[in-house]
């Protein structure tokens, strides 16, 4: 019941953060989110469109008054762009978060961690609470943290692969080495990616194509909640020491021994 993710001044019952893209529709997204429990949904600033005839908008389709909003600034290639986007998010949606993402490399999506850390750097300054994407590597994430990260979110895999947690080492150093918390972002395309990277013992994912591009979002969506918490739980009970060779289950020793009538 105490179990509950801290960021900045914020605090989450659910560890599970999705996103808003690549739905079949915005009906359905909206039903994914329901379904998924996430407290905290992420949407990427430049792909808000204010011109829709209804007069709606993507924000229109998420509950404010249960979950929270996390703008990104995905689609930025440089820190200029990331810092402006993020400035412009704060105008439009009263919040000093903001997940940063400035991208590096067009074909793998993989960030730029120069340009991330600059923009991080000044977005801290100017009061931002930032949540920088960036690569499985363990002195980024240190780098990220001493500036004054509110978290540091290491990716599994590229954007939209689905290959799952591709490098377990480095993100488990990642996670014993950070002082704030460790959200894996990207990659993780089934139930059991959640729950293999969740048992690493990073404190929450952020997923969006695991969901939205299923066959049935919605019921995806629910797998994921309950693979993150199942995970969640499984790392605070702590695993059984792996062994190469068998131990019975039912132990040896002290076993009645029987005659032969």
């Amino acid at each position: 019941m105490n179990d509950v993710l801290r960021i900045g001044t914020l605090e989450f019952a659910s560890r599970l953060i999705v996103g808003t893209g690549k739905y079949p529709s915005l009906e359905v997204m909206q039903a994914a989110h329901a379904a998924s429990g996430a407290q905290m949904v992420t949407v990427a600033i430049r792909r808000i469109a204010l011109d829709d005839p209804s007069g709606k908008t993507l924000l229109d389709y998420i509950d404010r008054s249960r979950v929270t909003i996390l703008p990104n600034t995905a689609g930025c290639y440089c820190a200029r762009d990331a810092i402006l986007t993020a400035q412009l998010a704060r105008e439009l949606l009263q919040t000093d978060l903001v997940k940063l993402e400035v991208v590096g490399d067009a074909q793998t999506l993989h960030p730029d961690p120069r340009a991330t850390l600059e923009a991080a750097e000044r977005l801290v300054a100017d009061g931002f609470t930032v949540l920088p994407y960036t690569g499985d590597d363990p002195v980024v994430c240190r780098q990220l943290e001493e500036i004054g990260c509110a978290a540091v979110m290491p990716l599994a895999a590229p954007i939209g692969s689905g290959l799952g947690v591709c490098n377990p080492y480095a993100i488990r150093t990642i996670k014993e080495r950070a002082k704030v918390p460790v959200i894996v972002d990207a990659g993780v395309g089934t139930a059991s990616d959640a729950a293999i990277a969740m048992e690493l013992g990073v404190d929450a994912i952020l997923m969006n194509t695991g969901i939205a591009a299923a066959r049935d979002p919605v019921l995806m969506a629910r797998a994921m909640r309950r693979a993150v918490e199942a995970g969640r739980m499984a790392y605070l009970a702590g695993r059984m020491t792996k062994r190469l060779y068998a131990s019975a289950s039912s132990p040896m020793e002290h076993l009645i021994a029987v005659e032969e009538p």
